[in-house]
This record gives C-alpha cells, structure tokens and sequence, in this order.
C-alpha cells in the first residue's frame, strides 16, 4: 500500500522570493510562508497563533512564484513535507520544508 504525503496551506509570504540554481542548473525558489489562526478563549479573548513554513519551488513553478509573489503576497500552496537532516558542531539538526506542487495566488485584483 502507498502512503500520501500532501500538504495545503493558504497564507502570507514572509518575504521576497529568492529563486537559485543547484550545482546542476536546476532552478529553485525559496521563500516563507505564515499561516495565522485566531479563536476566542472561554473568557472571550481573541487568541492568535502563526505557524511559519519554508516552501522549495523547483523549475516552472519556482520562476513563476519568483516572478508573480513578493513580500505580503497570499497564497495557496500545496505539496509535500520534506525534512533534510545536517550536522552543526556535532549535533545532528532536522529542517522540515514544503515541497512546492501547486500555487495559487488568492490575493484580490487591484
């Protein structure tokens, strides 16, 4: 049997697209996105929690998101977790990121 792996996000970009090459020439876009949620708490106060995600966008998808988004931009994303794993002075550290499929834009036409 075949797992799934997917994710969907609607949020706000953190910051400006940066599209790069990999040492083959490939093409990737890396950028951050917030997902905020708010609820009231039983006294009525209204609560606001932002989850921040690293998306990778690769080849068209990534020169398009580098193109059309910019800082503030919302979007829906969806794809796939990844998590890449490194050494820093010894220890080993894991990094989860989205793997972009699918974008988006919901942002209203001026």
């Amino acid at each position: 049997m075949v797992g799934l792996n997917r994710v969907q996000l609607i949020g706000h970009l953190g910051g400006d697209p940066e599209l790069k090459y990999t040492p083959n020439g490939k093409k990737v876009c890396k950028f951050s996105v917030a997902v905020s949620r708010r609820w009231r708490d039983k006294d009525g106060n209204q609560n606001e929690d932002t989850e921040w995600f690293n998306i990778e966008a690769w080849e068209h998808l990534g020169e398009i998101c580098q193109e059309y988004l910019k800082k503030g931009s919302f979007i829906f994303l969806e794809g796939r977790l990844k998590t890449d794993r490194y050494e820093q002075e010894g220890v080993t550290r894991y990094f989860t990121k989205v793997i972009a499929s699918q974008m988006q834009m919901l942002d209203k036409k001026e």
